[in-house]
């Protein structure tokens, strides 16, 4: 049975996964097509690069407050995710591009809350896929630099102490754990929290336009869902912080791992 609605009868429009292919602003049917998301991803790097030229351009023994913000981030980092996880030695060295990470992936997931640009930066594939590469060779290059590939690949593949007729099996599935399941993870992880967060978002200020503007008889029903809104957008901010920290010290982790001596 086919449903029609009337022209003058409200229709509420839920969100669709639409939202994350808008169309193309320049550049269409290119490989350097240039979308709303493409564009909400420069304006967060662009805004990550300000803001940490601006808090470490003038750095003083007293800090004031915003290099004391920046500091406290650029320390979070070190002592919770490199220090804690690595060692200072290793930390140290890995320190720089671990910042990287957790400071890029924290800002294009918290564009997702900022009036106008309202879409985090990480809901489309592109951006944890390159995160998620970029965890990938960190792990290849820490494990061959410590070790040499040979070695690195052996000690991956078969952890010492397995017997000589479940090397192939163990072989296998340490293949699929450690050089497949591990970016997938990381990649499905942040990308799936934040098209579903952005999802939840705008159902429920839709509900609020659509309850608000389009049946204004639904006033406490409005209310409700902008509250809802409201709320939801506080958990989002910490979704987005949480989802840069654990990808972050889930790469460290996976370092750690690669330079470890029996891993």
């Amino acid at each position: 049975m086919i449903s029609v609605v009337a022209a003058d009868e409200p229709y509420f429009s839920p969100p669709s996964i639409g939202d994350f292919f808008p169309p193309a602003l320049l550049f269409e049917g290119t490989p350097f097509e240039f979308t709303r998301i493409s564009m909400v991803q420069l304006i967060a790097t662009a805004a990550l690069v300000i803001l940490l030229l601006w808090g470490s351009r003038r750095m003083t023994v007293v800090p004031g407050r915003f290099q004391s913000v920046v500091e406290l981030g650029f320390g979070f980092v070190r002592e919770q995710v490199a220090f804690q996880v690595l060692g200072e030695k290793d930390g140290r060295r890995f320190l720089p591009i671990l910042t990287a990470l957790f400071f890029g992936i924290l800002f294009l997931n918290l564009t997702g809350i900022i009036p106008f640009l309202n879409i985090p930066g990480t809901s489309v594939a592109g951006a944890p896929l390159l995160f998620a590469l970029i965890a990938y060779v960190l792990f290849i290059y820490a494990g061959i630099k410590r070790h040499g590939p040979l070695r690195f690949l052996k000690s991956s593949l078969v952890p010492s102490g397995v017997p000589f007729y479940l090397i192939p099996i163990i072989a296998v599935v340490e293949l699929i754990s450690t050089f497949i399941a591990r970016p997938v993870s990381l990649f499905l992880r942040l990308l799936l929290n934040m098209m579903v967060g952005h999802l939840m978002l705008v159902l429920f200020f839709s509900a609020t336009h659509f309850f608000l503007l389009s049946m204004n008889w639904f006033t406490p029903l409005a209310a409700g869902t902008l509250a809802l809104g409201f709320a939801f957008t506080l958990f989002e901010i910490f979704v987005a912080a949480l989802q840069a920290y654990v990808f972050t010290i889930l790469t460290a982790v996976y370092i750690q791992l690669a330079v470890a001596e029996e891993h």
